[in-house]
This record gives C-alpha cells, sequence and structure tokens, in this order.
C-alpha cells in the first residue's frame, strides 16, 4: 500500500513535468528528489517506467525527470543495487542516442545520468555505451561527450578503457566533417589526456599498476596539431641547418593559410618572424620563395584596413614589416616587383603598391640609396593620377622622400610641385552623397594632409631649406595657386626668417640664379590684394601680409623701416576682429593708406611705374575674384595717382577703359572707383581720358562691332555709357572740390546726360536699361554730395536742381508696385535727399509729387513673402530696408525746409491715409516713418517765442490708437509719437528741449513692453496717454477728442479702440451720477461691445466701466446682471466680476446674492416619463443664477476682505447648496443652452448645479482666508468626492477635517447655524451635517470650543435615522470621540457600546455598512475601555463578527480581523471559550496573511500578536510578537514552518482538523491563498510525529492535491508540488 501510493505521488508530480512555468518546473525536480532520498530504488524505477510508458512525451519535460534521476543517483549511489544501476544506465543510453540530432539539454541530461551512475557502475556503463561505439562509424556526439566525462568523473576506473577507445576513436578522426564533431573529439581528447596524467600520478593507488605513458604514445603523437601563432617565435629558436630545410615546405605552407582563414593577422606576424630568421641565417631559399611571397603579400595591403577591426590594422603593419625585410635582402626585385604596380588600372593596387614604397622608402634607405633615380622617374605616373586615395598616398610618399633626400635629385620639383598643386584643391562646401563604393575620401582631406606636409617639410626637415628656398615663391603669383596661398606663405616666411639667422643677405631673392622667380612688383601684388579678403583661405590675408613684410628688403630697400613698423599693424588688426566684426570698408582704406605710404617711402618714379604697370597686367588673372579685382582696381587709382609721369597715366587709363570687362557690375564700380582715386591728383588727365575714350576709334568700334549683333548691342553699349556715367560721379566724389565745382555742369553733367539719351530722328529716347538708370541715379547722386560738400556749397547755385528732381520722379514713378526688384527706388530717393537741400527751393507742386510719389512707391508695396530661396529673401529684406531708410532720410530733408507746426501738419496730411490704412504692412510703414520724423523735428526744433502748437489733438487722435495696433512694430512707433508730440507741445510752452515731464518719460519706459501685446501693458499705456491728453489737450477740444475715440471702436484692428475706452471711463467718473435709468441700456451697450470686440483691454477697460455704476446704481447693476441668460458667457463674468473692486461695495452685493440663494427651494421634482415611476431633481433659476454671480464675484481677488466680514453665512449656505445639488439636473432649457455654448467654445466655467457650487465654496475658502482649507480639501480629493453621489459624505469629511485643522475658530459659529440642518427635510442636508460632525468629533478642537456634548447627542438622535448614510455617519462620529477625545470615553462608555452593539445588529444594512462602522468604531473605542465594561457583550461580538473574516470586502475582513485581535485582549475571564474562538480562526488568520490587500495584512499580524499570549505555547507566542511586527517583512514560507512545528509539538492533536481546515481554502479567490493552503499542509506534515500520523485521510488529500496541481496560477501549482514531496513523510 505504501509503494503504490509514492509511485502515486511520483506518477502525480511526473505528470505535472508537462507545466510550462519554470519555477513549478524546478519544484517538480525537487520534489521528486525529496521522495528519491527516502525510496531512492522506487522512484528510480518509478521514473523509468513513466518515461518508457510515455514515449512521446515532450525532451524538456522529459530532462526534468531526467535531471531529478541524477540526483537521487548521485546522493544514493551507495545504496543502489546492481538490478536498478542496470535500468538506469540502459535507459539513460536510450534516452542519450533516441535522436540522431544533437539536441543539447535532453541529451546532455541522460548523459549526466550515465557519468553518475558510472561512480560506482563503470564497467555496466562502459558495456553499454561501447554498444554505440563501433569501429568505421562516426559515433554520437554525447557518447563521446560522456567518455569524456566519466574519464574525469572516474579516473581510475576509465583509464583502463582508453587504449581500446583511442584504438577506435583514432581513425574516424578524418570522417569528423562537422564543426561540433571536430570540437567534441577535441574535447574528449583533452579530457583523456588530463585522465592518464591524474593515473600517472597516483599509480600507486591505481587499480592496474602496469598502465604506462608510453601505452598511448603512438595515439597520441598521431595528431598534429599544428599552430600557427607558435611558428614564428618557434622559428628564432630552431637551429639554422633545421630551419633552412623546412622552409621550402614552411613558407608555401603559411602563404597558403592565407586563403583559408579571414583574420590574417597571425599569418602576417608568424611569416614575418620565420623571415627574419630565415634572413638572419642567410637563407638561400628565400631567393626561390621571393615571387610567390610578394605576390601573396602585396594583396594583403591592397586590401584596405578597417580602422573598426583593429587586427587588419595590425595585419597592414606586419606584411609591411615583411616588405621591409624582404627590400633589405633583394632591392632589386622588389621594386622590379613593385613600381610596375603604379600602372595598374585598379586604384587599390596602386595606393597599396604606393604605401608599400613609403614603407621601403622609410626602412632601406641604404639598399635604396643608388635606386633614387630610378624611383623618382618611375613615379611621373601617379603624379597624374586624379584618384584621391593614389593622391593621399602620393603626399605620403613625397613625405618620406623628402626626409631621405629624394627631393634634392632632378625630378624632385616635380614632386613639390605635385604637393603645392593638392594644397590648392578647392573645398567642397557641401559634399555631395557618394555611393558605397565610391572614392570615400574627399579632396578637402587630401588638402589637410598636404597642407600639413608642406608645412612640415619646411619647419622640421633641415636638408629641404635650400629645396624649397626661394623655388616656392613661383607659386605664389600663379592665380590656380590661389587656395595654397595660406601655407605657402607660412613656408616661405619661416624658410625667409630661417635664412635671416644665417646671415643678412641669405634671405635676398637672387634672380641672376632663378629666373622663374615673379618680379618684387608680381609679389607685391599679388600678396597686397590677397590681403583685401584676409579672413578668407584659413586667414590667408594675415598669412600674405607676413610673408611681405619678412621679404620687404627684397621688395624695396626703402621699406625696411614703414614696413617693419605698419605690416605688424595691419595683422593686429586682422587677429582683433573676426569675418563678421571687420568693416570691410575701413580694412580697404589702411590698405590703400599702406600703399601710399609705400609709394610715398619709395619716391622712386621708374620704380612706381613698373609696379603700375605690374598692377595692370596682374588684372585679367582676377576674373572670377570680384573682390579682389575691385581692390586692385583701387591699387592701381591709388599708384597711378602717385606717378608723376602724366604720360604712363593717360596710357594706362586708356588701357584699363579698352581692356575692361563692362557687362560686371563689379568691374564697372572697380574701373569707376579707380579713375575717382586718381582723378585726386590727376584732374584734367582724367577727364581729358574720359572724352577722348568716346570720341576714339576704339569706342565707336566697339559701337559699330555691337550693331552688327543687335541682340547684344543694346546691353553691351548700355554697359560701356553706365560705367562712363559712373566715372564721372567717382571724379566729382573724389576731385579736389575747388576744381571740380566748375566742372559740373559745364562738363560733367553735359556728359552724363549725353551718354544717358540717346537720339532717334532727331528725338531725344530715354533708355529703358536698368545698369545705365543706376549708374546715373549714382553718378548724379555723388555730384550732389560733392556740391554739398563743396568749400563754396553756401554760394553756389544748382540751376538743374528742378529738372534732376523731375528726371528722379520720373524714374520712380517707373518702377512696378506690385514689387520691389530693384534698388531705383531707393537710390532715386537718396539722390533726392541730397537735391533738396541745394539751392534754389522746390515749388510746392514740385515738392508735392515727389512726395505723393515715394509714399506711394514704397508704402503701397505688398508685405515681403517668405521665400525658399533664403539668400533671395535676405537681399530683399536688405533692399526694403534700405529703401525704407532712404525715404526717412528724404522726407526729414523737405521737412528741414519747413521745421513750424505748419510744415509737419502739411507732411501728416500726405502721410495720415497711409496711418489709418486697413492693411497692415502699410499702417506698420507708415507709423514708422511718421516716428522717425516726429522725433527729427524735436531734435531739430528751435523754439524762440511762446506760440501754440495748434494741432496736437488731432496728431495725438491719429496716433494714440496706434498704441494698441496688431502689429509690435506698430504699437512701438507710435508710443514713440506720442511721446514726441507732447515733448513738442512743451517746447512749444516754453520749455527747454532738454526738460523731462515725468509723466511722458513713463510712456518712453513702457516702449519695451509693447513688443508683446501684453493687456496690461497696453491698458497702462492707455491710462498714461489719457492722463497727459487731460492734462495738456485744451478743454474746447477734448469733446471732439473723445468723439473721435467713440469712433475709434470701428476700428478695423480692434486693439486700437481700447484707447476710446479710457476717455469714456473718465467721462463716466465725472457725469455717471445722472444716468440712472439708462443703466441697463449702457450696460447692455457694454455686453454688446465686448462680444464685437474680443480684446482683454477692452474687456478690463469694460470691466472698470460697470465698477463705476455699479458704485452709483448696486441694485439696477445687480438686477440687470442676474438677468443675463444662464450660463454666463466670458463677458458677463468678467462683468460680474468688476463688483468686487471696493470692499463696502462687495460686501453689499454679496448680502444680495446670499438672500437670493436662500429664497427659493434648490429644486424642484420632476417626472422622468421614460424611466416609468421614478423622477429627476431639476434645479431651480434664481438660486443658480446667484450662486454663478457668486463665484464670479469672489474669484477677483479684491473680494477677500468682504467674504472675511460674511465668512460663517457664506459657508453654511454655500455647504448646503453643495449638498442639495448633488445628484441636481439643469433645466432642460439651459441644458441645451450649455451644450451649444460648449460647442461655440469653451464655456467659462460648467453650469452644472453641484460642479458650480463647489468651485463657488472652494473659492470662498480661498477669499476668506482658508487657503490651507482648500488646498488640503483638494489635495486630499475631497472636492471630487463632494460632487459625486456615492462618496459626497467622504468629501465632507475631508472639508470638515481641514476646517478643524486650519479654521478652527470659524467652527463655533458654522455649528451654531448647521445644528438645526440634522432635522432637515431632506435626507442630503441631514447627511452632510451628519458627515461634517463626525469628522469635527475627530479632532479634539470641538473639547477645546465646548462643543463635544451638543454634538455627541446630536450624533446619538441620529441612530434611528431613516437614512442608512446618516446611521452610519453617526456611528462613525460617535467612534471619532476615541481619537478626538478619549479622555471622555469611559465617561460615555455604556452610550457609546450601545450605540455600537446596535450598529452590528441593524436589520436595515443590505451592504453591511453599518456593521462595518460599528466594527472599526469599535476596535477604536476598545483602546479607552476596561475589561468590566465589556465583558457582558465580549462572546456575542466575536461569533457575530467571525463570518467577516473571509468577506470580498476588504474593509469588513480588515474591521473585523483587527476587531478580533482588540478583543483578545478581555479574554482573561473567559479564557477557555475565548481559546476556542481563537483556534477556530486560526487556520484563517495565518493565511491572510498572503491576503492580496496590504491593510487585511496588518491587521492579521495585529490579531495574531494579541492571540499568542492566550495561545498556550510559549514559543508560538514568541514567534508571533517577533516576526509579526508592523514595521518588519514577513518571509512567510520560512514563519509557517516554524510555526507548523510549534503547533505540531503544542497541539499535535489538532493535525486533521488544521489539514481540512486548509483544504477549504482550496478553492479560494486569492490565488496567494491558494498557494499558502497546501504550503501549510505541506509544513504540518512535515513536523508531525509517527503518533499522530493515522489521523490523516490521505487519500482525498492526495486528490485534493493533484486537482489543485492544475490551478491556473503557476505559484500555486509549485507549492502543491512541494507539499507532494513532503507527503513521503506520512506515507
Amino acid at each position: 500500500m505504501t509503494e503504490s501510493r509514492i509511485k502515486r505521488l511520483a506518477t502525480t508530480l511526473m505528470d505535472a513535468t508537462t507545466d510550462k512555468d519554470p519555477l513549478v518546473q524546478e519544484q517538480i525536480y525537487n520534489a521528486l528528489c525529496y521522495l528519491g532520498e527516502s525510496e531512492p530504488e522506487e522512484i528510480l524505477n518509478s521514473c523509468d517506467e513513466y518515461l518508457r510508458q510515455h514515449d512521446k512525451l515532450a525532451y524538456p519535460h522529459r530532462v526534468i525527470i531526467l535531471k531529478a534521476m541524477e540526483t537521487v543517483v548521485s546522493n544514493n549511489i551507495a545504496l543502489l543495487d546492481k538490478s536498478t544501476a542496470k535500468v538506469v544506465i540502459f535507459l539513460a543510453s536510450n534516452e542519450m542516442t533516441k535522436s540522431k540530432e544533437v539536441i543539447r539539454d535532453w541529451q546532455q541530461a541522460a548523459s549526466n545520468v550515465l557519468v553518475a551512475v558510472g561512480q560506482r557502475f563503470i564497467n555496466k556503463v562502459m558495456e553499454e555505451v561501447l554498444t554505440k561505439f563501433q569501429p568505421g562509424i562516426l559515433p554520437h556526439y554525447f557518447v563521446m561527450q560522456t567518455f569524456a566525462n566519466l574519464s574525469v568523473s572516474n579516473v581510475f576506473g576509465m583509464v583502463p578503457f582508453l587504449n581500446s577507445i583511442l584504438g577506435t576513436m583514432l581513425p574516424m578522426l578524418g570522417m569528423a566533417k562537422q564543426d561540433h564533431m571536430k570540437s567534441v573529439f577535441c574535447y574528449a581528447l583533452q579530457h583523456f589526456s588530463e585522465s592518464i596524467q591524474e593515473y600517472l600520478a597516483n599509480l600507486d593507488k591505481a587499480p592496474d599498476p602496469t598502465v604506462r605513458k608510453d601505452t598511448f604514445s603512438n595515439e597520441i603523437f598521431s595528431l598534429r596539431l599544428a599552430v600557427v601563432e607558435a611558428m614564428g617565435p618557434m622559428s628564432y629558436l630552431m637551429p639554422g641547418e633545421k630551419l633552412e630545410e623546412q622552409l621550402p615546405k614552411l613558407i608555401p605552407g603559411i602563404l597558403a593559410l592565407y586563403k583559408k582563414h579571414t583574420e590574417a593577422f597571425y599569418i602576417s606576424k608568424s611569416l614575418c618572424q620565420i623571415l627574419e630568421a630565415s634572413v638572419n641565417i642567410g637563407s638561400r631559399s628565400l631567393d626561390v620563395q621571393l615571387d610567390s611571397l610578394l605576390g601573396t603579400l602585396h594583396p594583403q595591403i591592397c586590401a584596405p584596413a578597417d580602422p573598426s577591426v583593429p587586427l587588419t590594422v595590425k595585419n597592414h603593419t606586419e606584411v609591411l614589416r615583411c616588405f621591409t625585410v624582404l627590400a633589405c635582402s633583394f632591392p632589386d626585385r622588389v621594386l622590379a616587383f613593385l613600381l610596375p604596380k603604379l600602372e595598374s588600372s585598379n586604384e587599390r593596387t596602386r595606393v597599396g603598391t604606393l604605401l608599400i614604397m613609403r614603407q621601403i622608402i622609410n626602412s632601406a634607405p641604404s639598399q635604396m640609396e643608388i635606386k633614387k633615380p630610378f624611383i623618382l622617374s618611375s613615379m611621373k605616373l601617379p603624379l597624374q593620377d586624379s584618384n584621391n586615395k593614389v593622391k593621399r598616398a602620393m603626399v605620403q610618399v613625397i613625405s618620406a622622400m623628402a626626409h631621405h633626400g629624394y627631393l634634392e635629385q632632378p625630378g624632385g620639383e616635380a614632386m613639390m610641385e605635385f604637393l603645392v598643386r593638392q594644397c590648392a584643391l578647392p573645398s567642397d562646401a557641401q559634399p555631395k552623397k557618394q555611393p558605397p563604393d565610391a572614392d570615400d575620401l574627399t579632396s578637402d582631406s587630401v588638402q589637410s594632409i598636404s597642407v600639413n606636409t608642406l608645412f612640415l617639410l619646411s619647419t622640421t626637415v633641415d636638408r629641404m631649406n635650400n629645396v624649397l628656398w626661394p623655388y616656392l615663391l613661383e607659386f605664389v603669383t600663379p592665380i590656380q595657386f590661389t587656395n595654397a596661398l595660406t601655407p605657402l606663405c607660412k613656408s616661405l616666411m619661416y624658410l625667409a626668417m630661417k635664412k635671416q639667422e644665417e646671415g643678412e643677405n641669405a634671405s635676398l631673392i637672387r634672380y641672376d640664379l632663378n629666373a622663374n622667380l615673379p618680379s618684387p612688383y608680381a609679389l607685391t601684388t599679388r600678396l597686397l590684394v590677397v590681403s583685401s579678403q584676409p579672413y578668407i583661405g584659413d586667414c590667408r590675408g594675415m598669412a600674405a601680409l607676413r610673408l611681405l613684410n619678412v621679404l620687404h628688403y627684397s621688395v624695396h630697400p626703402a621699406l625696411d623701416q614703414l614696413w617693419s613698423k605698419q605690416v605688424p599693424l595691419l595683422v593686429e588688426h586682422i587677429e582683433e576682429n573676426t569675418e563678421s566684426s571687420l568693416s570691410q570698408k575701413e580694412w580697404e582704406e589702411k590698405l590703400l593708406l599702406f600703399l601710399q605710404e609705400t609709394l610715398v617711402a619709395v619716391s622712386d618714379n621708374t620704380w612706381i611705374c613698373h609696379f603700375a604697370m605690374e598692377m595692370c597686367r596682374q588684372l585679367n588673372s582676377y576674373n572670377g575674384f570680384v573682390l579682389e579685382k575691385n581692390f586692385l582696381y583701387k591699387c592701381i587709382g591709388t599708384t597711378l595717382g602717385a606717378c608723376t609721369s602724366k604720360d604712363l597715366v593717360q596710357k594706362q587709363l586708356q588701357e584699363l577703359l579698352e581692356t575692361a570687362r563692362y557687362h560686371e557690375e563689379a568691374e564697372r564700380e572697380g574701373l569707376a572707383s579707380c579713375f575717382g582715386i586718381c582723378a585726386i591728383n590727376h584732374l584734367e588727365e582724367t577727364l581729358a581720358k574720359l572724352e577722348d575714350f568716346v570720341r576714339s576709334d576704339v569706342f565707336k568700334k566697339s559701337v559699330g562691332l555691337f550693331s552688327i549683333f543687335k541682340d547684344r548691342s543694346d546691353n553691351e553699349v548700355e554697359k560701356i555709357k553706365s560705367t562712363l556715367i559712373l566715372c564721372y560721379g567717382y571724379v566729382a566724389v573724389y576731385a579736389p572740390k575747388e576744381l571740380v565745382l566748375s566742372r559740373i555742369e559745364a562738363d560733367i553733367l553735359k556728359n552724363i546726360f549725353q551718354y544717358f539719351n540717346t537720339k532717334v530722328l532727331g528725338i531725344k529716347v530715354e533708355t529703358k536699361d536698368l545698369t545705365l538708370k543706376l549708374c546715373l541715379i549714382r553718378s548724379i547722386c555723388m555730384i550732389s554730395q560733392a556740391i554739398y560738400n563743396g568749400v563754396k556749397c553756401g554760394d553756389f547755385v544748382f540751376s538743374r536742381k528742378a529738372e534732376l528732381v523731375a528726371q528722379m520722379v520720373e524714374f520712380i514713378k517707373a518702377e512696378p508696385l506690385e514689387a520691389m526688384r530693384t534698388p531705383v527706388r531707393q537710390r532715386a530717393m537718396i539722390t533726392c535727399t541730397y537735391l533738396v537741400i541745394l539751392e534754389p527751393h522746390l515749388s510746392d507742386p514740385d515738392r508735392t509729387e515727389l512726395i505723393d510719389t515715394c509714399l506711394a512707391s514704397v508704402l503701397a508695396l505688398p508685405p515681403m513673402e517668405r521665400d525658399e530661396n533664403g539668400g533671395d529673401t535676405l537681399h530683399k529684406e536688405m533692399l526694403y530696408g534700405d529703401t525704407i531708410s532712404a525715404l526717412k532720410d528724404l522726407l526729414k530733408s523737405l521737412l528741414q525746409r519747413n521745421l513750424t507746426p505748419h510744415g509737419l501738419q502739411d507732411m501728416f496730411a500726405h502721410l495720415g491715409p497711409w496711418i489709418k490704412s486697413n492693411k497692415e504692412h502699410e499702417r506698420q510703414r507708415a507709423v514708422e516713418v511718421s516716428a522717425a520724423l516726429l522725433d527729427f523735428y524735436l531734435n531739430k526744433l528751435n523754439v524762440s517765442t511762446v506760440i501754440p502748437f495748434y494741432n496736437l489733438g488731432v496728431l495725438i487722435a491719429l496716433f494714440s490708437p496706434r498704441c494698441s495696433d496688431s502689429l509690435a512694430s506698430v504699437r512701438q512707433h507710435a508710443i514713440d509719437c506720442v511721446h514726441c508730440l507732447l515733448y513738442i507741445q512743451l517746447c512749444y510752452e516754453g520749455f527747454a528741449r532738454d526738460y523731462r515731464d515725468e509723466m511722458v518719460e513713463g510712456l518712453k519706459a513702457l516702449k519695451k513692453g509693447l513688443e508683446e501685446p501684453d493687456f496690461t501693458i497696453l491698458f497702462h499705456t492707455c491710462n498714461n496717454i489719457a492722463m497727459v491728453i487731460g492734462k495738456r489737450v485744451p478743454p474746447d477740444q477734448l469733446m471732439s477728442l473723445l468723439l473721435a475715440m467713440f469712433e475709434g471702436l470701428a476700428d478695423p484692428d480692434k486693439n486700437c479702440s481700447r484707447a476710446a475706452t479710457v476717455m469714456i471711463n473718465s467721462l463716466l467718473k465725472e457725469r455717471g451720477g445722472v444716468l440712472q435709468e439708462k443703466v441697463p441700456d449702457i450696460m447692455s451697450i457694454i455686453h454688446s461691445k465686448l462680444e464685437e470686440v474680443d480684446e482683454e483691454h477692452i474687456r478690463k477697460a469694460a470691466q472698470q466701466t460697470v465698477y463705476i455704476l455699479a458704485s452709483q446704481h448696486k441694485s439696477m447693476v445687480v438686477s440687470s446682471l442676474l438677468g443675463s441668460a444662464l450660463p454666463f458667457d466670458s463677458h458677463t463674468c468678467a462683468m460680474w466680476r468688476s463688483l468686487a473692486t471696493e470692499p463696502t461695495l462687495t460686501s453689499q452685493i454679496l448680502e444680495q446674492l446670499l438672500e437670493k440663494v436662500n429664497r427659493d427651494v434648490p429644486y424642484k421634482e420632476s417626472k422622468c416619463f421614460l424611466l416609468g415611476s421614478g423622477s429627476e431633481r431639476i434645479a431651480t433659476p434664481l438660486p443658480l443664477a446667484a450662486t454663478c454671480a457668486l463665484y464670479e464675484i469672489m474669484s477677483a481677488p479684491e473680494s477677500g476682505a468682504a467674504v472675511l466680514g460674511l465668512y460663517p453665512p457664506l459657508f453654511v449656505t454655500l455647504l448646503l447648496r453643495v449638498s442639495c445639488t448633488v445628484g441636481v439636473q439643469l433645466p432642460k432649457n439651459l441644458q441645451s443652452r450649455e451644450r451649444r455654448s460648449s460647442s461655440h467654445g469653451p464655456a467659462p466655467r460648467s453650469l452644472h448645479p453641484c460642479s458650480c457650487a463647489v468651485e463657488t465654496l472652494k473659492v470662498m475658502l480661498a477669499r476668506g482666508g482658508s487657503e490651507e482649507v482648500a488646498r488640503a480639501v483638494g489635495s486630499a480629493g475631497g472636492w471630487d468626492l463632494m460632487a459625486s453621489p456615492e462618496r459626497h459624505h467622504d468629501g465632507i469629511a475631508v472639508l470638515a477635517g481641514a476646517m478643524a485643522r486650519h479654521a478652527g475658530p470659524r467652527l463655533p459659529l458654522i455649528v451654531k447655524n448647521l445644528i438645526p440642518t440634522l432635522s432637515s427635510v431632506f435626507d442630503s442636508q441631514r447627511i452632510t451635517a451628519t458627515a461634517f460632525f463626525a469628522e469635527l468629533l475627530n479632532s479634539n478642537v470641538v473639547n477645546d470650543l465646548i462643543l463635544l456634548e451638543t454634538m455627541m447627542d446630536n450624533m446619538t438622535g441620529r441612530q434611528k435615522d431613516a437614512c442608512t448614510l446618516v446611521r452610519m455617519l453617526a456611528l462613525r462620529g460617535l467612534g471619532n470621540i476615541a481619537s478626538g477625545s478619549p479622555d471622555k470615553v469611559r465617561k460615555h462608555g455604556a452610550k457609546l457600546l450601545a450605540s455600537m452593539v446596535n450598529g452590528m445588529d441593524d436589520k436595515d444594512d443590505p451592504h453591511n455598512l453599518v456593521a462595518l462602522e460599528a466594527m472599526s468604531s469599535l476596535s477604536k473605542l476598545l483602546d479607552h475601555l476596561e475589561e468590566r465594561d465589556i465583558q457582558s457583550m465580549l462572546l456575542h461580538i466575536a461569533i457575530r463578527i467571525r463570518p467577516f473574516f473571509d468577506s470580498e470586502q476588504p474593509d469588513l475582513r480588515q474591521s473585523s480581523i483587527v476587531l478580533f485581535g482588540n478583543l483578545t485582549k478581555f479574554s482573561e475571564g473567559n479564557c477557555e471559550v475565548f481559546f476556542e474562538q481563537i483556534l477556530n480562526g486560526l487556520v484563517t488568520l495565518l493565511l491572510h496573511l498572503q491576503d492580496p490587500k496590504p491593510e487585511v495584512v496588518k491587521a492579521c499580524k495585529f490579531a495574531l500578536r494579541m492571540c499568542g499570549p492566550s495561545m498556550g505555547c510559549e514559543g508560538l507566542c514568541d514567534m508571533f510578537l517577533n516576526h509579526l511586527r508592523e514595521d518588519r517583512s514577513l518571509h512567510y514560507g520560512e514563519f509557517m514552518n516554524n510555526v507548523c512545528k510549534h503547533l505540531m509539538q503544542s497541539y499535535p492533536e489538532m493535525l486533521n482538523r488544521l489539514i481540512l481546515t486548509n483544504l477549504f481554502y482550496f478553492k479560494s479567490n486569492w490565488a496567494d491563498i491558494r498557494a499558502a493552503a497546501p504550503m501549510f499542509i505541506g509544513f504540518l506534515v512535515l513536523h508531525v510525529d509517527e503518533d499522530s500520523c493515522q489521523q490523516v485521510d490521505l487519500d482525498p488529500l492526495i486528490s485534493a492535491l493533484n486537482l489543485l496541481l492544475k490551478d491556473p496560477v503557476p505559484a500555486v501549482r509549485v507549492k502543491v508540488a512541494e507539499t507532494l514531496g513532503r507527503l513521503i513523510r506520512i506515507l
């Protein structure tokens, strides 16, 4: 019987191995092992039988059983008999080899069983396994692994078998093709060798002492383990003759490995060491092997090394070392092999070959010495290569050559030229995305490497000094080497300085020895021109200047002192600035001044003439270098100006005119500036040459030639004319004023207009060519400036002024209004700015036309559109900005001529319509221009007599509304305008211009704030303006100004109407008292205006208006506002909030609203036909509207003082309002209206009656100084609870608790006002009042305020209330006395206990709410009572609460268990009776330590601690007290183990009773308890003595456990498996 039960247990566990949870599987394994410890043979046989019967069981489940068998065998090997061992061996062997495929987990487990059995039954195991190890047939993987593991685990048993195993195994090695078989053979050989060594080391203990080392020698040494890595070091150690003997086989063998192994580093390393060893012994074999060596090693270098794979880089290094070894021994053959490879079409081959050449040049210098010419000549082809990788490799070869003297040989210059060309490679601004197989090196990286190489050769390789100096100077002037200039200049400067160190004349350039070097004039010109753009090309300007400085003696001996002083200052200027901060104009002026000083220092006309001619020669080199060429023109003008040979000057000017590229704008500009600068010293020659050129054959031929090509003629000829016109302008500006003024009208203007106007059939026709127009405009502008700046300006009357202004106006009119594409407007207006200053005055019609034309041409332009082309957008923005500036300057220039109020009015007569435009961009431009004009007027104003500024009001009305414009820029400029106007008024009143008015300055201070449309700042600005206007504008103009502001309410820009509201409010303050009858109409108008104008500034001003009216007519205002439609829209809300400004007024309005809340019933019952006989509560409108109004007023911070004065009535009214609106619905008409309002945009607040009341109460507390109360309620979620029908009372309790903590002094009046509500007809109000009082009783504050008895009596009186919730809350309040006033509990003990017992017996309590509260409260009260107070009720209470222990409701479980624990304190009188109650609940309490609810677990810990002393077992009592402390975490399994130990020691007779109680919990809803119950049984079984085992009925127990083993929760199944293993104790 016992055996069948053991087998049944084992089978049950093995059936469960199909469980998918790993923890369950682990526990099943442990349980099987536990059973095996008691009955090893029975369990092993059961496992064998089970696996044979369940042949289809999947291998993961078989693994569990096999692992258990291995453990049982290992732990009980000495107890097994042969028959059992045989069964196990046969099973394990079959399991291991059943599948021919390797299934590692399964077969490894079977192999481990064999190894475990082999510890004692090695012969039986070998007898079985050798049947699966036949000669000539490749064995199973795990057969070999089993042999290997047996040889380690049982050395003495296994070694005697090894000879025959090796004999069978070695012939099979060649059959092992797969990696896993190869590895297992190696594994076996390793372990066989180790076990043989151990056997031989302990031969004295061995059972067969005849075994010797040579027994295995033939087999072991037949395995040749060729380790490549070991060959290299070994070659050094081998005797020379042996190595020589092996080399013919060794080298081909190693070279062959390159094909088989992807990782070549170790091969290369060994090969290099072998080659070194071979060379050291003077081997002759290498000669024969050389071709195959070179042919194999060369591709290794050609394959690029991956830097992310370190071994590939190391492999490259080792292969290069191999080439070094070979090159030292066979230089001719290695070069003969390598150099032809440079002609390969494969890029990698060329790059690899160059890398090897660099290595050989560096590492075999002596062998390569005589090969230098040959190597240099072989490099011609790589020098032409365009591939970037080849170029980089070539640069590295050149670097190596430089260090070893190659570049001093013939052909070395070609190498240096190649290096400089790479330095000059263009930078890739945006490298294109290349395909994966493309060249991954950019020209940037080649350039960078080349630059670094050139600098290193110049500075660190001393032997290169004579090679590079002065040879590198040849590359300075050719334009194609421009990008290389910076490194060239740095290298040359360094070389020159080194030469200077050698001796004074060593750095002088020897032109007699170096015919190809550029002349001093060419070098100076080139370096000076390059310096004009100092930051381009890695600061090439700085490098050029420094080089120029060190070359000064070679340029001209007289320049030493000047350049030594000036050049460092120029360099310092570059260093102090950046590309963005440097002023290009200022920099060019510095360079031109430096050039002038240089020419003065030289003072040699012949030198200067050569210099000028060289400059002219270099001009064409700079085609494509626009900025540099422009500067060169200026240099030519400067040099020609210093030239005393007038013939040369004219000849060079003629040449410049003949060769200029007129179609390029920069060229035209440069040529014109050249003529202008030259005219400083040669005015007559310059003017004569310009006239001569037009008359010359060259010009006529150009025109004639162009006329053949009709499509080109117009354009090209116009460009020549444009240039000539521009030249005249520059001449006028630069030439001495005393000479040029007399020539302007007679010569210059005459010729300009002759070029500009062409005649067709004798009729003058204006050109449409844009360039010609612009050049004419600029030239006239420069002429005007020249006249203005002239010495005799005041006496000069410019007779053609009106004609020129009219010409400019025509140009402006001709520009299209839909876009600004050209700078014609801007240039023409700048020209007019200078023209209008000159005498004579313009006529009024001409002046008007000029102003209107310019305004329309600029202000009406459409706003700029954002273009995807960023550069184009930037250009347009700059053009627009320049044009606006030009317009401002022109208008200022015109205003300057009439600086009076009339002149100002006249100007704004033109600007007014633009300022009021409904187009934002037009307003913005007009106000910007206006601000500039007014500022100009103020700064230029000089008042000699006090006169009225008659148009101040009109202009203020024009600008003040714009301070609220929708555009920030308009607001900024508008406030500037008002500011200026007010100061202009002060000046006209006689104040000095530097006088500062405090109020006006306040406006200026607000300007920054107007960048953002902040309504508070805008309102403040308007208010300040209103205050100033009120003081400054004469009374007779005030009304008309206000009327204008009223009109302003309809401004297209709604913001601007806020200035009008400021004025309106000012009037109402003065005259509102007589408007009582008009109050409703005014309120209606304010509301309608608020609807029209949705601007914060307008709302603020309107609130001020409402407040002014309410202070005069409050009842009318309240009635009018309460009549507004619900829900109040945002405008009505704003009007309510405006009534909170002044405390007295606010208090009166709050009292009126409270009276309206209390006057009407809170809701009406309405039958709901759709729901049968049910009804719903509908809120009444007046209290609802008054509640909303209270919220709006109290939400304003200013209402605080008024709310404090009315705190108790406000609090109680709103608390009861909340109570009466829980679950109350809106009237149907308001529901639909609220939906409509929310669909048209978010409503200010919900109109739902309860939400509305809660929000109002919340805001009342905040305003009444009880922010802490509101915050505490909010953080506890009390407000949401209050609005919930189910949790309303909880929310009230949160509120009451917060009031007790933070607002105690307020409570007496609140309690007094609230007590009558306990008898209210409304359930909701009784619930609210009871909940409030119940929570107050939880605080000692009621005791302090002498409210306890009153409130306790009221709570006791509520026990018979018809409402269950009221009864429950009343009990809660009575229980709270224990914490609020504990010292009063015994005094009222009988009364309180009676209330609790009655509560537990409440018949009308379907959900046990009252009972729960009674238990919870009773637990609290028990702490303050004595045994005699409760003795009579103890047993009744204990029996009454026992069913609640397993309740589905966690709070019932918790409260009943805590109460049970508390009752044990009073059990001494009824010790035996109560002990039975403890035993009845013990299992439940212990299992519920695993309850899912932490609060229930805590309760159980408490109850068990309390029960401990009554259990009569000291060990158990100590355990409960120590392990079940609240602050201590519990290891449940360990704890239960010890509990069961004590239980079985003290109460063994209770075993069956405890097991049966646990079986009841197998069906618990909670998984943790279902897991705990079988574990409890397992521990009981573990500790029971044999005598008590008989009382257990095992069959139903095993059946129940078997059923529970199918539980869906893995943790439950784990505990069942564990318990099943332990049942062996009672079988």
